[in-house]
């Protein structure tokens, strides 16, 4: 069974170590945040978009996109994961983040963008924690990518604009311009699923799929995490005095997010379950549904409503919640195995 990383195991407190770091840096080194501030063009800011392009590269290029056909050869199955990853999730976490947060829209929205992002990365590795199918995880992993490349701008301007609108909910409604979204999906997205392939694709076929998987994937792996850890800084280099009000916020956003990740694996699991499917493919199911891209949330929040943002603020939370809560799901998938079979 697959053991988490140094890094992976204790994500949790280095997210709180790289806030605390950011802090004492705007507020006691005010040239880091001057120097963040004035690293701009137009809306872009390119530390923070190079620290998200290379969070997003190395889940990327891991993905195998030639693994699909097994997806699709379960026709059942499939259709249980589709609808759990792009209805009924995206529909639930909508649901919570108007439930929990109707007078905070900044952090609602953050929120809902991380329920948009089906999970492409960190779920490989909860799912070998549960002894859940490698192929099927992989393959459903392949299958969410590409339907966030041509699908997530889409969903983010559905969620946001139009469906608030015709359920009368005005003031939770935002003017979304679906090109807005789509710009930034298309630079922190659309750029590392591009340079991701060319890696793989280039990799494999000069060195091997052996190589690649043995010795440069577990090289370029930590890259995500470090990414996470020095854009989380930055971010909070920014926010100064605001960090007083955070602990709320966090506890806020923390708790719909931790019942959706219970509920979604919840459903996954039985559904799946119920369907015939065995222990590993259930499994596989379930975390993928409860697990979410929050690499690509915290992009798009940043890109689309700025680095200051509330939005951008839930989306960071997204990592912070989500580590501790799919490792106490890995032991509930394990017993559950214990207990059905």
């Amino acid at each position: 069974m697959k053991k988490l990383s140094f890094l992976d195991r204790y994500l949790t407190l280095w997210i709180f170590a790289a806030m605390a770091l950011g802090v004492a840096l705007g507020n006691w080194v005010p040239a880091v945040p001057a120097w963040i501030q004035s690293s701009s063009t137009g809306t872009t800011n390119w530390p923070i978009a190079v620290g998200l392009i290379a969070m997003m590269l190395p889940p990327l290029a891991k993905v195998n996109y030639r693994l699909l056909p097994k997806v699709f050869a379960n026709t059942r199955l499939l259709g249980v994961s589709l609808g759990l990853n792009w209805v009924v999730g995206p529909v639930l976490m909508y649901v919570l983040a108007l439930v929990f947060l109707p007078d905070r829209p900044d952090l609602m929205t953050g929120v809902v963008l991380i329920g948009l992002a089906r999970c492409i990365a960190m779920v490989l590795v909860w799912n070998d924690l549960a002894d859940g199918s490698r192929e099927y995880g992989a393959a459903l992993v392949a299958l969410n990518s590409l339907f966030q490349v041509f699908g997530y701008a889409f969903y983010a301007w559905l969620f946001l604009t139009q469906i608030p609108e015709w359920l009368g909910l005005h003031s939770v409604v935002i003017d979304l311009p679906l090109r807005t979204v789509a710009e930034s999906v298309g630079l922190y997205l659309g750029v590392p699923f591009v340079l991701g392939w060319a890696l793989r694709t280039v990799a494999i076929s000069v060195r091997g799929a052996d190589w690649f998987e043995t010795r440069l994937v577990p090289v370029i792996s930590p890259v995500t995490l470090v990414a996470l850890l020095f854009t989380i800084v930055v971010m909070f280099s920014l926010k100064g005095e605001a960090v007083l009000a955070m602990p709320l916020d966090v506890l806020r956003v923390a708790v719909p997010l931790l019942i959706y990740f219970a509920v979604m694996f919840a459903v996954g699991y039985f559904v799946s379950k119920r369907g015939g499917a065995p222990y590993d493919q259930r499994t596989a199911v379930a975390f993928t549904a409860a697990g979410n891209n929050f690499e690509l949330a915290i992009a798009v929040a940043v890109g689309v409503f700025g680095i200051h943002s509330g939005e951008a603020f839930a989306g960071v939370i997204g990592p912070l919640v989500e580590v501790p809560a799919l490792i106490a799901l890995v032991g509930l998938a394990k017993y559950w195995q214990r207990k059905h079979g």
